[in-house]
């Protein structure tokens, strides 16, 4: 059996839609910090409605946006464990 290597016809092209740092650490940082600032806000409408300065309304809709966050964040970070599990139980 002979094996031959397979060369592409063209350069791979550049991929434009990565943020100009390359590095994935810096972008799961930056999540991790939007993340935190959703959960801020949220502390901040509940504690301005308990301080009579924010409303009702304000500090339900930030609780429950920080709800939401967290909910996809925990999905997220579910299907990775999942699929690195997966990887992991591969047989080589």
């Amino acid at each position: 059996m002979k094996v031959e290597l397979l060369a592409p016809d063209a350069a791979p092209a550049l991929d434009r839609t990565r943020p100009s740092d390359p590095s994935d650490a810096a972008s799961f940082a930056r999540a991790l910090d939007a993340l935190g600032a959703i959960f801020d806000g949220a502390n901040r409408a509940e504690d301005a409605f308990a301080a009579g300065a924010g409303s009702l309304q304000e500090a339900i809709y930030e609780r429950a946006r920080a709800d939401v966050a967290l909910s996809i964040a925990s999905a997220a970070a579910q299907r990775g464990a999942q699929a690195l599990q997966s990887i992991l139980n591969m047989q080589i």
